[in-house]
């Protein structure tokens, strides 16, 4: 599968996506999601003080997934440069933040991505990689990440719709549950997983069609279960994410015929409490050539942030602190149910 990008999508713009989202048939439309936050005391949203620098070191990746709101994959170009990375650096050091969150596509792929992880450790900040689990295994200059994750103390959160082969490889293609079970089973050979090594590694779960995930804690009870039981795979945590109507999980919704129902079940499901933990509150989001988001969602809308400075080399945490965060109805998929984050769900279910 190319991305939507490749293949001159209409939904490969940003804009496209944003007037699907904006309205249905006929006129009708949505609730605007500021008029449900003020309806709950909660506009406009602010920051709550930033603790997670999240960088998307650039949109290529070895997979093209059937769900990714990044469009991401092998046909993907943009990357992060060397020169951005030092700016996120010089960001870090005059403002730090407790975590560096990388991601991509796959992050792996930037040539610079070991280099970056050991300059953000040196700054005495917890790293945490987004890792689809088959880049490990992907091409022998990858097989050592384990180590390498180790020798960093890097925290790795990997990417796992499913504990079974048919609704993972439905969503990111053929073989790519085995290829996860043995980059797992190579992450947990080096102590990852494993209690008292310290070494965390979490689980992301995300439907494979157009619901919303189980309550979070009841997932991972049967993938804790399935996973030790069948494969001898173990894990710290896992993280149960809604898909988000961006990209070419929106173009999914559309061509299925689903995106009206989708968008209704996030809209009902809405939770204020939910609404209070969103990431956006917490995070700052830096995209590949340095531009700032409130979210990663945001980023691949094309929604900067409300600030003087847009963009790494003006970095001012201060003054982000101080922001109104942008809002658009694609906002409804992080306040559904039990919420949605990076890190999971924000509410009890």
């Amino acid at each position: 599968m190319k991305s939507l990008k490749a293949t001159q999508h209409r939904l490969a713009s940003a804009a496209s996506q944003l007037e699907v989202l904006g309205g249905l048939r006929d006129g009708k439309s949505f609730t605007p999601f500021e008029d449900k936050l003020a309806t709950f005391g909660l506009f406009p949203l602010r920051p709550t003080g930033i603790e997670i620098f999240q960088a998307n070191l650039g949109k290529m990746c070895n997979q093209t997934c059937g769900h990714c709101h990044v469009d991401a994959g092998p046909d993907r170009k943009e990357i992060m440069t060397r020169e951005t990375m030092q700016q996120c650096l010089e960001a870090l050091r005059r403002f730090p933040a407790a975590t560096v969150d990388l991601t991509g596509g796959a992050p792996e792929m930037n040539p610079d991505f070991r280099w970056f992880v050991e300059e953000c450790t040196r700054l005495g900040a917890k790293v945490m990689v987004r890792c689809n689990l088959t880049i490990i295994i992907a091409n022998p200059k990858y097989y050592d990440l384990p180590e390498f994750y180790r020798d960093h103390q890097v925290e790795v959160v990997s990417s796992l719709p499913f504990y079974n082969a048919d609704r993972t490889d439905r969503q990111r293609g053929e073989g790519v549950f085995v290829g996860s079970m043995k980059a797992l089973k190579m992450l947990n050979a080096v102590g990852y997983g494993q209690q008292g090594s310290g070494l965390v590694l979490n689980l992301v779960y995300n439907p494979a069609g157009a619901f919303l995930p189980a309550p979070q804690q009841t997932l991972e009870g049967q993938f804790r279960k399935v996973l030790s039981e069948e494969f001898g795979i173990e894990f710290n945590s896992l993280f149960a994410i809604t898909n988000m109507p961006v990209s070419r999980y929106l173009e999914f919704l559309l061509r299925s015929g689903n995106y009206e129902s989708y968008m209704e079940k996030l809209v009902s499901a809405f939770n204020p409490t939910a609404a209070a933990g969103v990431m956006c509150r917490n995070t700052i989001s830096v995209g590949w050539d340095g531009m700032l988001y409130d979210c990663d969602f945001n980023q691949m809308l094309e929604l900067p942030v409300q600030a003087a400075a847009q963009h790494i080399s003006g970095y001012n945490a201060g003054e982000l602190n101080d922001r109104e965060i942008v809002l658009r109805q694609h906002c409804y998929g992080c306040t559904a149910g039990a919420g949605s984050s990076c890190g999971g769900a924000t509410a009890a279910s």
